[in-house]
């Protein structure tokens, strides 16, 4: 029984859709529809045509006749009818009593035919109306239902203008506006770094404003349109071969466009790729070159327009974004019930009837096989989105209307106003297959976008594998297809770039008047750097502390370089230092356990010790040459130096003046000369000067540690801070050391065995030759190894005063015990005073006195050096008249009475 009851409700829906609400006016401004009867109806606009016939035009307003039937469309009109049944017999309705009837008319996509049949709504007690399909249209039919705030609801208008309240208070829609898809669109261009592309789309308000939005989005993502075609909106208008044949000429002249993004109507699509393939053909070019990348819009992302005539092979990849998707199950038994109503039951029906002889025109009045394809062809065009959406319209007003009802009596004519049913659309939820859902304060049902990729599927194309879904909310993708060939990572080996990618190291030039995607790569320069792909700038390097070459991808720190305890060389250096002070230690225990014998007293006795001990002091402060400098460091290591060589100079001083005095012939300078020397005191003064230029210089501008930063490296060194007080340091010593090398020079004749003279004179030219050479090299020298030159100079002037003044003494006393004796010392004076005695032929007082002053002038050298005696005290030398001499402690050689002669130092 309610199968019978479902039948003859089917039958009465067919014949209804045949019927006209009248006979056309004279001026013919009726159009076709399909209606059914209902206590509210609900309007539909679909354009079951693709355009009017214009070559008849005239001034006298007439309905110019639909032509370009689409089938496929009449899918929409039985969705609407099939969501009216289903929400007539939900429990809402039945609880409220009321029945929803509908008028469904034809908009021919047609601005003019739509307002036409928007009037004839007007007219009649219209509760809402669901549609229209093209943005274009739905702006248009708006402005009048906006008049009497009559409930718009379209099912795939998507343009952005449409969400502003402000001028479309009464339009709704059960999907996104086109900011989302073009968001989605520019996304999904950067995520695969496709940043030359090109536009197609139709001319008006859809198509200008798609094509503002995806041009805004995609430049924030720093993507390039190359080129933008706008076709004519009218697929039969007269410019719209040449555009299509211009828009095929841009893009196959811009092979480096390998991304189209297209807002384009089906057949506009379908006949740019058949142009396409002509060009390809007149050019005598590979299909290779005619193949793109395409980003379909909702307007002909499943469009099955194109199976059988052109196939992937021929125009590439195509990606589509189509709204969300429904269930279909309810849709399809709608259809099994057509098709089991037959042929017999839909013979009135125009739309169906129209349908069928575009099937097959020769079998128009064919049976049943006729139906059953007509319906197959139905559930292939059967799109779950589009479904969907109508069904999501009808379910929206249904509910509002029963809202409204179930507390007030809508029996009565007028008892439910449009603006009521606005009202309630805007404030209460509706719900559908168990899932609630509520239009926005822009009117908009937002539920992203289901991205679709077509494939071929034996011989044919599938334009309805859902690969990923795209989520407004993050702005982000996931994939819904467990096959890795068919979800969008499939798509990463497509390239479409006006230049290659700056690897890193590079960085982006364009030249002025061009597209930021169009650039050159330039190398990045010293001290810049680039760690990524495409990059616009170079970054810096922090230049205190790192550095980078020409064309870097990174920044490398610099190498912090000092004069190390692991350099090779400092090893040597340090190694010589070690064994200095070995030596000196040494040195000074044999001179202790040496110390009353000649050797050592003619060596100077107590100073020698103070010699060797400032030489110890010297070789340490060498060291602190090497290492990682500190502050303290730079500080020490010159005044420890300074000081130290002071000392041993100052040691070194005073023995040379006892040489000076002992050569100084004129007796009353001589006794002056006495009188003033004071070997302490004259160190004292000596080392004290240099205290104090030191200690000046540590307060007043103390050396320092600091960092010089070179091109690559970082290089730590001391910095002397007053380059004055280290000059005039070291000039002091080296005054020092030229006095003892003038006075060392003059008594360089004094007996062998124990002439320092010799000694002193080349270890202070050694030191001045040294630090001569020292001076030009620090001045021009840089870098690591500057400290050693210091360090080596140090070294050489340590052990040449070690190995003159101190090596030929020790060698005597281990090697040569024989003349460290006093007899042999006697031996060596006595030969040295008969050399260099004066000759008798000299006569007279003069004689006398010229050999008196001779023999004295040589007993007092000679008892300057006489190893018996303390060197810092007065010694008294006797002349035994023969030839010979003595001191006091020893008899002449001959027992006549001495003449004794006294000279005091």
């Amino acid at each position: 029984m309610a199968c019978a009851c479902l039948v003859i409700r089917l039958l009465v829906t067919l014949v209804l859709l045949s019927l006209e609400v009248g006979p056309a006016a004279a001026d013919g401004t009726r159009v076709e529809r399909a209606t059914a009867p209902g206590d509210f109806i609900i309007g539909g606009l679909f354009p079951l045509h693709e355009d009017v016939d214009r070559e008849n035009s005239s001034f006298a307003p007439h309905l110019q006749p639909c032509i370009r039937f689409e089938g496929r469309r009449l899918v929409k009109v039985l969705a609407m009818i099939n969501a009216i049944e289903m929400m007539n017999d939900s429990p809402p309705l039945i609880d409220a009593n009321i029945t929803l009837g509908y008028q469904i008319l034809d908009s021919c996509a047609d601005v003019g035919t739509a307002l036409r049949a928007t009037a004839d709504f007007m007219e009649q007690p219209i509760i809402a109306v669901i549609g229209a399909s093209h943005s274009e249209t739905s702006i248009a039919i708006a402005r009048q239902l906006t008049l009497k705030m009559i409930p718009q609801i379209s099912y795939s208008s998507t343009a952005v203008i449409l969400s502003d309240k402000n001028r479309f208070p009464a339009f709704m829609r059960t999907i996104p506006n086109d900011e989302h898809q073009t968001a989605a669109m520019a996304s999904l261009l950067s995520m695969y770094g496709w940043n030359w592309v090109g536009v197609v789309t139709t001319d008006g308000n859809y198509g200008q404003s798609a094509l503002d939005h995806f041009v805004s989005q995609a430049t924030l993502k720093g993507i390039c349109v190359a080129f933008k075609s706008v076709l004519p909106q009218s697929v039969t208008s007269q410019d719209v071969s040449s555009a299509i044949r211009q828009t095929a000429e841009t893009i196959y002249k811009n092979p480096k466009v390998q991304v189209i993004v297209s807002f384009a109507k089906p057949t506009h699509m379908m006949n740019l790729f058949l142009e396409l393939q002509d060009q390809v053909l007149r050019e005598r070019q590979s299909l290779e070159s005619m193949k793109r990348m395409w980003v379909a819009s909702d307007s002909w992302s499943t469009s099955a327009s194109f199976k059988g005539n052109i196939t992937l092979e021929d125009i590439g990849h195509v990606v589509g974004f189509t709204f969300k998707s429904g269930d279909l199950s309810s849709f399809n038994e709608y259809l099994s019930r057509l098709e089991a109503a037959g042929r017999d039951s839909v013979r009135s029906n125009s739309f169906i009837q129209e349908f069928f002889m575009q099937l097959n025109s020769s079998k128009a009045s064919g049976g049943a096989e006729l139906v059953s394809e007509a319906v197959t062809k139905l559930r292939e065009h059967a799109h779950a989105d589009t479904v969907f959406s109508v069904e999501m319209a009808v379910s929206a007003i249904a509910q509002a209307v029963a809202s409204i009802c179930i507390s007030r009596d809508c029996n009565t004519a007028g008892a439910v106003q449009p603006w009521e049913v606005l009202k309630a659309l805007w404030s209460r939820e509706f719900k559908l297959r168990g899932k609630s859902y509520k239009f926005d304060d822009r009117g908009d049902i937002n539920l992203g976008y289901d991205v679709n990729m077509w494939r071929s599927e034996r011989g044919s194309i599938n334009v309805n594998d859902v690969v990923a879904e795209y989520h407004p909310q993050n702005n982000s993708f996931t994939n819904t297809n467990s096959n890795p060939t068919h979800h969008l990572h499939y798509l990463k080996h497509i390239i479409s770039k006006c230049s290659s990618s700056c690897i890193p190291g590079e960085f982006k030039k364009t030249a002025e008047g061009q597209h930021t995607c169009c650039y050159e790569c330039i190398n990045c320069t010293e001290n810049y750097y680039s760690n990524n792909t495409d990059m616009d700038q170079c970054l810096s390097c922090d230049v205190d502390k790192e550095w980078s070459s020409q064309g870097s991808s990174s920044c490398n720190p610099k190498a912090l370089l000092f004069f190390s305890w692991h350099d090779g060389f400092a090893i040597v250096l340090l190694t010589f230092s070690a064994l200095g002070i070995v030596l000196t230690l040494l040195v000074s225990g044999l001179f202790l356990h040496q110390r009353d014998t000649p050797v050592v007293k003619a060596a100077g006795g107590p100073l020698s010790q103070a010699i060797l001990f400032s030489l110890v002091i010297s070789y340490i402060s060498a060291m602190l040459f090497v290492g990682r400098p500190n502050s303290y460091q730079c500080k020490a290591r010159q005044v420890l130096f300074g000081i130290s060589f002071t000392l041993c100079v100052s040691c070194i001083l005073v023995k040379t003046l006892q040489i000076l005095l002992a050569f100084q012939f004129n007796p009353e300078l001589q006794q002056v000369l006495r009188r003033l020397y004071q070997p302490y005191i004259i160190v004292s003064i000596c080392v004290a000067l240099q205290v104090a230029t030191c200690i000046c210089w540590l307060v007043l501008k103390s050396p320092f540690n600091t960092t010089i930063r070179h091109p690559t490296t970082l290089l730590e060194d001391c910095n002397e801070g007053s380059n004055l007080a280290f000059g005039v340091m070291l000039g002091y010593i080296a005054l020092l050391a030229f006095v003892c090398f003038i006075c060392a020079f003059k008594g360089r004749k004094l007996p062998q065995h124990y002439n320092e003279a010799k000694f002193i004179t080349f270890s202070m030219l050694l030191y001045l030759i040294s630090w001569l050479l020292f001076v030009p090299i620090y001045v021009t020298t840089t870098g690591v190894y500057l400290p050693a030159v210091e360090m080596v100079v140090i070294l050489i002037s340590n052990y040449g005063i070690l190995s003159c003044h101190f090596f030929p003494k020790c060698y005597v006393i281990l090697l040569k015990k024989e003349q460290n004796t006093k007899s042999a010392f006697r031996k060596n004076l006595y030969e040295f005073s008969t050399k260099h005695k004066h000759p008798e032929s000299v006569s007279g007082s003069s004689e006398t006195e010229k050999q008196s002053n001779g023999l004295h002038s040589i007993s007092s050298a000679a008892s300057l050096a006489s190893p018996t005696s303390d060197p810092l005290k007065p010694t008294q030398v006797i002349d035994c008249g023969d030839g010979t001499s003595c001191t006091t402690l020893h008899k002449c050689s001959s027992r006549r009475q001495c003449l004794r002669r006294s000279t005091s130092i």
